[in-house]
């Protein structure tokens, strides 16, 4: 019997920045792993499979492996990029609430032009001396004072050493092309979209506690006590007349700043619980700070493609990557969606669900595509087994057995020789196939005592063998174990005959869609094509579903804007209405162009 090694050693071969090494059947899906001296590589760090599945989590980054060009952050010389962030919101937007978590968790420097304004009157400055002449008079401070003001807080020190974040600045295009001129320009825009009835209600609903100087909301945060309630105070212009010509004023400045930032702007949906709102935030700092890492921690590889293809590189992208048209996918593109389903799918398993359901239909994993590469599949398995090996779960990766026998033995053709492959393929080195991670088929009797979970490799039905009844069974057995399902057709084919399965069919539907979508990503088409891509939709447990317009941009590359978020998986109606501009809940009949919108699954 082989000796068991650190679990840590398992999947080092394999860690979350290789994800990007190209991919052939013939290339190193199916190479073993390279050796390495984990000794010394981990040093203290080893620990014991006794011990795995208990301390897993508390071992800090003991999962990673150096790269070629590999360089530490904590290397002589390397100094980390600042993030550099505008945010945008109409009046009660939520801005402020959004500002605090930012610099809560970012350390940021937090510059609202009107307490800069306070501030440097206050002080006596030369700046503030100017500003002081204006609003004694009650008039607004020129742009060029508040832009010098903004400037000569900006190159302080605890800016230059934190990043900064400004706050509902610039207002106009004037200012944004004044600090466009002194080099000033953000990382990201971040503008919070909130629909102009909800706006209305939340300022109208506003009080103020003049003794305490908290904000209340006779909706949304009432006050605690009658006492309170009966000293409250509303503003004089939290009026629903005054509150619409605020409104329109920003809609029209934030419409002029759209053209001057569209590189780097993100709508984020601000109707939304504040803490959901953030995790949108928080996602697209997040990644910012990712990029900028990999920039100083790593350097890139080459990739080979084929003449006359171009990719565009992950730091341009905006939300989601871009040139999906691009075909075979780079390493980045495909490193992002693995990272996309395996987060969303820990995220389904950690809070309970059982019966999970991932939908990706990448050009390279749409079987409808003639681009489609059985290889990517393999890889996306492979990383979905590894996120919950790595935490000490055992994992049967399942492709579906094959139907009949003798000479009708067979198995959908999309899935032909799967099974093989998998046993063969790369799953690192000191035994983590076979131990943390085993290959079965679907079915019952592959459900064993020392199954942690099950990943099911797009089970699909075949005319004269329904696929679903096996399905069925292996969920009755798992019991309360997670069950993923991966891109699966479990609608029933027809025969040559055009005969469909009738008996049970009503119950098999019912089952086929009792599991919980906790991924969902899908490009959009006009009807009958595959290219242009026009947009796309995106849904990660625990967000909701985001839908995505594709732009052209002047220089010749292109970037997704979000258009807004859905609750629900929108209907073709709804996505035809978000791409007219229309409010997707008040839907008419719609005709021309967008009536045959359509998304490829």
């Amino acid at each position: 019997m082989a000796t068991a090694a650190s679990p840590a050693s398992c999947f080092h071969s394999w860690s979350c920045n290789e994800r990007g090494r190209q991919l052939s059947l013939s290339s190193s899906l199916f190479l073993p792993a390279a050796s390495t001296n984990f000794q010394r590589d981990y040093g203290e760090k080893l620990i014991t499979l006794s011990t795995y599945r208990s301390s897993v989590r508390r071992v800090p980054g003991f999962l990673s492996r150096k790269h070629k060009g590999f360089k530490s952050i904590t290397e002589k010389n390397a100094k980390p990029r600042l993030l550099k962030v505008m945010i945008s919101g109409a009046p009660a937007s939520g801005k402020g609430t959004q500002c605090a978590y930012i610099v809560e968790k970012y350390g940021l420097l937090h510059i609202s032009t009107g307490d800069l304004l306070r501030a440097e009157v206050a002080a006596g400055t030369e700046n503030g001396l100017k500003a002081k002449k204006y609003m004694t008079k009650g008039q607004l401070v020129p742009d060029d004072i508040v832009i010098q003001m903004v400037k000569d807080r900006l190159e302080e020190a605890d800016s230059q050493g934190k990043g900064w974040l400004l706050d509902g600045f610039p207002r106009s295009s004037s200012q944004a092309d004044a600090l466009k001129a002194l080099g000033i320009k953000p990382d990201v825009f971040i503008v919070l979209d909130v629909p102009e009835e909800v706006l209305i209600e939340r300022v109208v609903g506003r009080r103020l506690d003049p003794l305490t100087g908290k904000i209340y909301h006779l909706k949304y945060a009432p006050p605690e006590s009658e006492d309170i309630a009966s000293r409250l105070t509303q503003r004089i212009d939290d009026t629903e007349d005054k509150a619409k010509v605020r409104l329109q004023s920003y809609a029209m400045n934030v419409g002029a700043l759209s053209s001057i930032y569209a590189d780097v702007m993100q709508k984020v949906d601000g109707n939304r619980p504040k803490l959901l709102v953030f995790e949108e935030i928080d996602r697209v700092l997040t990644d910012l700070q990712d990029k900028y890492e990999r920039g100083l921690t790593a350097g890139e590889e080459k990739i080979e493609v084929p003449s006359g293809v171009i990719y565009e590189n992950k730091d341009n992208w905006r939300g989601i990557p871009t040139r999906l048209n691009s075909i075979p996918h780079s390493r980045e593109i495909r490193e992002y969606f693995y990272d996309d389903v395996c987060r969303a799918t820990k995220n389904a398993v950690e809070d309970g669900i059982h019966k999970l359901k991932v939908q990706i239909t990448i050009p390279e994993l749409n079987p409808e595509m003639d681009v489609y590469r059985i290889g990517t599949l393999l890889e996306l398995m492979r990383e979905l087994a590894f996120s919950f090996a790595r935490d000490g779960k055992r994992v049967k990766v399942c492709v579906q057995g094959s139907m009949g026998a003798g000479i009708f033995a067979g198995m959908p053709l999309q899935l032909a020789g799967t099974r093989r492959m998998l046993e063969v393929m790369d799953w690192g080195e000191y035994e983590s196939k076979g131990t943390f991670i085993n290959i079965g088929s679907i079915g019952a009797n592959e459900v064993t005592d020392n199954d942690d979970m099950f990943i099911l490799m797009a089970p699909q039905n075949a005319v004269g063998n329904c696929i679903i009844d096996d399905l069925q069974a292996m969920v009755i057995a798992a019991g309360d174990r997670p069950v993923i399902i991966v891109n699966p057709r479990l609608k029933d084919l027809p025969s040559a005959a055009g005969v469909m399965q009738i008996r049970g069919r009503e119950k098999r539907m019912e089952f086929a869609g009792s599991f919980f979508v906790c991924y969902n990503f899908r490009l959009l088409y006009l009807s009958g094509t595959q290219y242009p891509i026009l947009g796309a939709l995106r849904m990660a447990y625990p967000s909701q579903y985001e839908l995505y317009k594709r732009v052209d941009l002047d220089s010749g590359k292109e970037r997704y804007a979000l258009l807004g978020t859905f609750t629900e998986e929108p209907t073709t109606e709804e996505i035809t209405a978000a791409f007219d501009g229309r409010d997707p809940k008040k839907l008419s009949n719609t005709g021309g162009l967008w009536k045959i919108l359509f998304g490829s699954i």
